[in-house]
């Protein structure tokens, strides 16, 4: 028994003097945290909008632990930057034992005031690590940018100006009868489920210098070129005598949603010199309604590039339809034109289209068939494919003269990068100089403002190549 009580004495002896050695402190002033970087940096933020969630760690890389007297933001109460350590949710912390080869999270999140300024602005703060006599620190860089926030509005007749951005937050609707009118040069930010509502008229009106920017508003790298940020520009019925040129529509779900005609005399939809990329559903979307589109360059989509359905009149030129999706397998064509719809008692319902013209178009993509013609033989459905490039399958008849005029078919466009996004056209393009004179004529410069009419003659699609002399 008196042995047995020994080897408990001994052994528990053994354990308190292991303890000990665990929680050994290391109170040297050459120790270092290690930080897993040694800036935070935040890309633009909106004045008022809480920016995403930087994250980085603090790391002991010692045996030992290390007492952190204090974890704190050099601006105090008063920095724009919040801070979340280890699940606490403070600008400071005191008395954090950091245990050896342990790390620690640190969340580091921030908000600008508005200070109606134009320009972005630069705002910068430091979290301080207080340890063993000695400071460490992490530098905090954010630019701001104050922009006229549109939270959930209505909107009568007005003018967006380009002296600072719109943040579109829970969308916004045009009025009936109303006219947004947006300068050259505006950007137009949206946030994730928002949308433009045009029940009146749109006039987006840019320039070759200054185009008209719609996206999401995530502006870190990664998001550059990732779709559904936001879900689009939806053309709603009624409305009327829209314009879009020199815009660029990108990262959505439906770039633009055209809606049934709202006036007899004038397209629905003037679309010109304006790229439509990187949307998870369709580029154009459209219902009975009417386009008429030139030097456009709709690439990147999910489901359909153009989808023009349930009736309507459409007119493309010198565009550019390319269609290399690769979030995911795409099952359905580039193209797909549509006159009828099954209705909520399963009765078709059928709807002409009058005119669905591409001329001097390219239309390719990833897929071994870009074009449907999906027809109600009751109905009409009057289309026609002038001088242009296609992609089709083998039980696709482009033999009947009168809706294929000089129609290249499955004839690979040579597009420079198609995979990085440059949809220009190499040396050895067959596109080169096929196009049609006339439309060339019509539409004479391209989506760079080159002449098409300089050469031989107008290449096909969005880009005139111009060779070196």
């Amino acid at each position: 028994m008196k042995k047995s009580f020994l080897y408990i004495i001994f052994f528990a002896s053994i354990l308190i003097y292991i303890s000990c050695e665990k929680e050994k402190i290391n109170t040297s002033t050459d120790a270092n945290l290690i930080f897993s970087q040694d800036t935070i940096l935040f890309d633009t933020i909106f004045t008022t909008i809480g920016s995403s969630t930087q994250k980085f760690t603090v790391k002991n890389p010692y045996n030992d632990n290390i007492n952190i007297n204090s974890i704190h933001l050099a601006g105090g109460d008063l920095s724009p930057f919040r801070l979340n350590i280890d699940g606490f949710s403070g600008n400071r912390l005191n008395n954090i034992e950091l245990k050896g080869k342990d790390s620690l999270y640190i969340f580091v999140e921030i908000t600008i005031d508005p200070n109606n300024n134009d320009l972005p602005l630069v705002v910068k703060d430091s979290i301080i690590f207080s340890f063993n006599e000695k400071q460490q620190d992490i530098d905090l860089i954010a630019w701001g940018q104050d922009v006229n926030l549109i939270n959930g509005e209505i909107i009568g007749t007005q003018t967006w100006t380009n002296n600072k951005p719109y943040l579109i937050y829970n969308s916004a609707l045009v009025d009936t009868n109303s006219i947004l009118t947006i300068e050259s040069g505006a950007i137009l930010y949206f946030h994730k489920n928002s949308r433009l509502y045009v029940a009146g008229t749109l006039i987006a009106d840019g320039t070759f210098d200054s185009p008209i920017i719609f996206q999401g508003d995530r502006l870190e790298s990664f998001y550059e070129e990732i779709p559904g940020q936001w879900d689009g520009i939806w053309l709603m019925p009624g409305s009327k005598d829209n314009i879009l040129n020199f815009t660029e529509i990108k990262n959505a779900i439906i770039g633009v949603r055209v809606d049934t005609i709202g006036n007899e005399i004038n397209p629905t939809l003037l679309l010109s010199n304006s790229k439509i990329t990187n949307m998870t559903s369709s580029g154009i979307y459209a219902q009975g309604s009417t386009i008429e589109a030139f030097n456009n360059l709709i690439t990147n989509c999910g489901q359909f590039s153009i989808a023009l359905t349930i009736g309507g009149s459409y007119e493309f030129y010198h565009c550019t339809i390319a269609n290399y999706w690769g979030y995911s397998t795409r099952t359905s064509p580039s193209i797909l034109l549509n006159n009828y719809y099954i209705d909520i008692s399963q009765n078709t319902q059928v709807r002409p289209i009058n005119k669905a013209l591409f001329a001097n178009c390219i239309i390719y993509g990833n897929r071994e068939s870009e074009i449907v013609i999906d027809k109600h033989e009751s109905g009409v459905l009057n289309f026609k494919f002038d001088h242009s490039l296609i992609k089709v399958d083998n039980d696709f008849s482009t033999t009947d003269a009168n809706l294929f005029e000089r129609v290249l078919v499955n004839l690979d466009p040579h597009f420079k990068e198609p995979y990085d996004g440059n949809f220009e056209l190499d040396t050895l393009s067959i596109a080169k100089d096929y196009g049609k004179s006339s439309y060339g004529t019509l539409y004479p410069f391209d989506i760079n403002m080159q002449n098409r009419n300089s050469d031989s003659g107008p290449d096909l699609g969005t880009f005139e190549r111009i060779e070196n002399q």
